[in-house]
């Protein structure tokens, strides 16, 4: 048999396979109808809390936070976008475990997907997002994402729109790379400390201008007292080391920010430095 007809045949049986698995999606129920004469919300009529699925190839999961329920803009296109992601994973597992004719009695695949509610202001809310990804290997792999969204325009705001344009971030750079390293001796007192450019073994502080940030509670209320930088495993050390979430207060960087969001800031963050959950 030649191989384009052999692939044919796989393909086919890999379809019919996963139309006979046992197969389950479940998501949370829609909220209850509105009022007679009520708007309809982008949330109410199509954005639940959580979203799974499962099949013999991929398990997936989400989770969203109760503060995206006042925000239906915002939650609809987080739980939109997300279960975009998660399908797409779930037929990418499919096409992965039956290519080459079985799965070879490996577990499925997974990915979850959870939004956690982090700071918030008057005009804005952050999420953090952290997601895991098991495609076979020792350990899933875990990662940090943001989300920071102006309520008032509906609309989301990318980190660099926080500060001015064209502004120097070295100094918050700088502060940030400061303060992680004070984090890892905490953790190991004989890490070896990094900087800005790679060391001999290859690490080094990330920027802030590229790491993702949510916005620090604040000692004053409605203000956020800083921002929190999400640094994931395998980021600046080995991946036994773990990620870490970094608190830099607002003084450091309260020149830099733009003219729109700088009334949003004052106070300091609860705490600085690692502020990690470490369980």
């Amino acid at each position: 048999m030649s191989l384009p007809s052999r692939a044919l045949i796989l393909t086919a049986a890999a379809a019919l396979t996963l139309a006979a698995c046992d197969r389950r999606e479940r998501e949370a129920p829609a909220p209850e109808a509105p009022a007679e004469g009520a708007a309809v919300t982008p949330a109410d009529g199509a954005a639940p809390m959580t979203y799974e699925s499962e099949n013999r190839f991929a398990q997936v999961e989400l989770a969203l936070p109760d503060a995206v329920r006042a925000q239906p803009d915002l939650h609809a296109r987080l739980y939109a976008e997300a279960v975009r992601e998660l399908r797409t994973f779930s037929e990418g597992a499919q096409a992965d475990r039956t290519e080459y004719e079985g799965d070879m009695d490996l577990p499925p695949y997974s990915k979850h997907i959870d939004y956690v509610a982090a700071g918030e202001t008057g005009k804005l809310i952050s999420l953090q997002r952290n997601s895991s990804e098991y495609t076979g290997g020792a350990h899933p792999n875990p990662a940090y994402g943001a989300v920071i969204w102006d309520k008032a325009l509906k609309q989301f705001v990318q980190p660099a729109q926080l500060f001015r344009r064209g502004a120097d971030l070295s100094a918050l750079d700088q502060a940030l790379c400061d303060a992680l390293n004070t984090a890892r001796r905490g953790r190991n007192p004989d890490a070896q400390p990094i900087g800005l450019n790679p060391t001999q073994g290859g690490w080094s502080c990330p920027r802030a201008g590229t790491t993702p940030f949510v916005l620090a509670p604040s000692t004053t209320p409605g203000k956020a007292g800083g921002l929190i930088f999400l640094i994931g495993p395998y980021q600046v050390g080995p991946y036994a080391e773990g990620g870490y979430e970094v608190a830099i207060p607002q003084s450091v960087f309260r020149s830099l920010l733009a003219p729109a969001y700088a009334d949003e800031f004052a106070g300091q963050p609860p705490r600085t430095g690692d502020v990690t959950d470490l369980g």
